[in-house]
């Protein structure tokens, strides 16, 4: 079994802040050649939402989406 360690940087979707997470990844057949993609999802330290990672064994990060869009707070009524 290979097993590869990578640092992702990203932007957060929901509040735009820098984040960086290091990812382990263990199974048959993985190197950093391999032509596989997988997903995780990390938690924003600053905002708290949750984003989904897809990323490549050689630390490459191809998407980022928000798993929980940020809730929408009420506007007060004018009357």
């Amino acid at each position: 079994m290979t097993e590869l360690r990578g640092n992702l940087d990203f932007a957060c979707p929901a509040c735009h802040q820098p984040i960086g997470v290091t990812v382990q990844c263990a199974g048959d057949h993985l190197d950093e050649s391999a032509d596989v993609l997988a997903t995780v999802a990390v938690p924003c330290p600053c905002c708290g939402h949750a984003s989904k990672l897809t990323f490549g064994p050689d630390g490459t990060v191809y998407a980022v989406a928000t798993l929980h869009p940020p809730a929408r707070l009420p506007e007060p009524s004018a009357n």
